[in-house]
């Protein structure tokens, strides 16, 4: 287990935990369901991908099997050492990423936008925004709108496995600590973190701020947004977005 973990996140259960709670061995057991397809169907056949926060490679695996090539980044290197096959790895926190690159897609998924942090998710989003070519795409999964109101609930995950959200709980600031837990035949997991929910007029704020603009809701749901380089909006603006985001 990690002695690094942020305030506010935690997990337990057997095997590396990494700073945002995450369980490595759950991560490794997760099914990518149906993410390959969108991403796939979103993008230029054999894109270059620069996917943030791969965790074990989940989505990575996937999207390589079907041609892509994929740069994965994670700031866990337990996570990052389950990545195979022929794949570029860095190890790194999202938010301090410059590899002096562009790619044909960046790809924030996990709901990772929806940090606690109002600063740590502008870091994000400026990271997507650094590294897409002027031409490009940044997709981004989003929670769904009702994500944090229909607790608890449990979602079937393999047989005589569940992933269970147990708890949403508000602890200020517009901010959620959300409790969820993982049963397998042969253990359980959990995981602590905190999640802002962002109505989508908050969400497209915050795109904009970094300089993205929503192109395309990809699924019906909306949990899968493309987004292409625009110019950021003036600091005025930014300012008061950054008001209602904390709201």
């Amino acid at each position: 287990m990690t002695d690094d973990r942020r305030t506010g996140y935690d997990g337990t259960g057997e095997g590396a935990i990494t700073p945002d709670g995450c369980a490595v061995e759950v991560w490794s057991r997760l099914p990518a369901g149906n993410a390959p397809d969108v991403i796939e169907a979103a993008v230029p056949p054999g894109a270059h991908i620069l996917e943030l926060g791969c965790g074990v490679g989940r989505m990575t695996h996937p999207l390589t099997d079907r041609g892509f090539t994929v740069t994965a980044v994670d700031e866990s290197a337990e996570m990052l050492a389950r990545v195979r096959g022929d794949v570029r790895t860095v190890h790194s926190p999202i938010e301090q990423l410059d590899l002096g690159e562009r790619f044909d897609v960046v790809m924030l998924a996990s709901f990772l936008v929806h940090a606690g942090d109002v600063t740590v998710r502008q870091g994000l989003l400026e990271t997507c925004r650094r590294h897409v070519a002027e031409d490009g795409c940044v997709l981004v999964q989003r929670e769904g709108e009702d994500w944090h109101l229909t607790v608890p609930r449990e979602t079937a995950i393999g047989p005589g496995a569940w992933s269970r959200l147990v708890s949403a709980t508000p602890v200020g600031d517009g901010v959620n600590s959300v409790r969820c837990e993982y049963e397998f035949p042969d253990g359980v997991w959990t995981q602590t973190f905190l999640s802002r929910p962002l109505s989508t007029e908050v969400f497209e704020q915050a795109l904009a701020e970094a300089g993205l603009t929503v192109e395309h809701y990809l699924t019906e749901d909306r949990t899968w947004v493309r987004a292409r380089p625009s110019e950021r909006v003036p600091a005025q603006a930014s300012e008061q977005a950054g008001e209602r985001a904390s709201e």
